[in-house]
């Protein structure tokens, strides 16, 4: 199996070493969900406007990227196996740099489901496996693993930041359907990261065999239904918020400079989160980290609508962007403290594909709920909900009492 594994002659703990091989593999999630995921909130508003969409339609292509993404989550644990992690990551990076690159090339609503479908399975492959690798890395440092699979998670904050400094200024000054100037130019941007990937990866040697599924099921599957159900809510609310807040904040009268400023400071505080939460990550047990994490996007969710100032609008995008991905970090240092190293891809599977089933409903319903109210703060309110619902029921999840792995 390709993993990205320490080159001879060098110890397995070297934490350098560790946080920088994370560092490359972060680049996994910073196309596959940072840029081919989230920036769709960008182009969105111009997107509805030149192709005459409701906001239901506009959430439909979102809801296709969950789809796409549940399908990587269901198929990855056992692409994994055959193929190994790395191979797997690296398909679902070029998979997303062609959906991207197709968003650019037609006007076709069936064909841009079709691309955002194809980015979501790519964005699953990328962050399911990268994910395997990163927990495996974590292991060797016991020490320091919450802290490094914490720079995996804030890989997306990498391409929120890259997209969010560039297709608002794009948009701003190109004239007819600039959204697929804007696309192109995140397809380049997903382009030079994917090279970086394959530069990088070169250097490491192919080493070790995946674990059989035979082996999987002799270990026994994860107990966890408060979390996954937790999750599935928290992957309803966030994406709602990431779908429909930049057209909030046009609406609002945020020019170009406001959307992009926005935009950054979630990408920089994704980027800052392994620094904020690692300790509370290493200290607290059972669901109580993703509760408390969830809790706190709740807060950055429900801001602006309480409080109409641009203040506000980047304290939210502060809090949100520095607990969402902290949140998916909460749960693989789950799997890893309860289960052994052979159940974590199809634990961590099994949460993604709760997570894609409640980003594949979000955006439809808020889209319902912005259309029904003929805005957009009643969708953003019920997002808002849905977090402070998946704070609570994820808070009662319990460990195992039969693995305890350590963080």
């Amino acid at each position: 199996m390709n993993d990205l594994s320490p080159p001879s002659g060098e110890t397995s703990n070297d934490f350098l070493r560790d946080a920088t091989s994370i560092l490359v593999l972060s680049l996994a999630p910073a196309i596959g969900l940072g840029m081919a995921r989230f920036a769709y909130a960008l182009v969105l508003p111009s997107m509805r406007s030149d192709l005459g969409w409701s906001y239901t339609e506009a959430g439909w292509l979102n809801a296709s990227n969950a789809a796409g993404y549940l399908l990587g989550a269901l198929f990855c644990a056992r692409t994994v196996t055959k193929s190994g992690a790395f191979r797997v990551m690296v398909l679902g990076v070029w998979a997303c740099v062609g959906a991207l690159l197709l968003c650019a090339l037609t006007e076709q609503t069936i064909l841009l489901n079709a691309a955002r479908g194809i980015a979501g399975l790519g964005g699953g492959f990328a962050f399911v496996a990268g994910g395997v690798l990163a927990a495996r890395i974590a292991q060797n440092n016991p020490a320091q693993g919450a802290f490094l699979l914490g720079l995996f998670y804030a890989g997306p904050g990498l391409g929120i930041f890259l997209s969010g400094v560039t297709v608002p200024f794009v948009l701003e000054f190109s004239s007819e359907y600039g959204w697929k100037i804007a696309w192109a130019i995140l397809a380049g941007q997903a382009l030079v990261l994917a090279l970086t990937i394959a530069w990088r990866a070169s250097r490491y040697a192919p080493q070790g065999a995946a674990p059989s599924l035979d082996q999987q099921r002799r270990t026994g599957r994860p107990r966890m239904p408060l979390l996954l159900g937790g999750y599935f809510l928290f992957g309803a609310g966030y994406i709602a918020y990431m779908t429909f807040m930049i057209a909030w904040v046009q609406s609002d009268g945020g020019a170009a400079g406001i959307q992009a400023l926005f935009w950054a400071v979630i990408g920089t505080a994704a980027m800052a989160s392994p620094w904020i939460w690692s300790g509370l990550l290493r200290s607290l047990r059972n669901g109580h980290a993703f509760a408390v994490l969830t809790a706190v996007t709740a807060v950055g969710a429900v801001l602006p609508l309480v409080w109409g100032s641009l203040d506000a609008l980047l304290v939210s995008a502060s809090l949100f962007g520095v607990a969402f991905f902290a949140v998916v970090a909460s749960t693989t240092a789950f799997v890893r403290r309860n289960l052994p190293p052979a159940d974590w891809a199809s634990a961590i599977g099994a949460l993604t594909v709760s997570f894609s089933l409640g980003q594949m409903i979000g955006p439809v319903l808020v889209g319902a709920v912005n259309d029904r109210t003929q805005g957009l703060s009643g969708g953003l309110w019920v997002s808002a909900l849905l977090l402070v619902v998946a704070a609570v029921v994820g808070g009662l999840q319990r460990d195992s009492s039969d693995h305890i792995h350590g963080t």
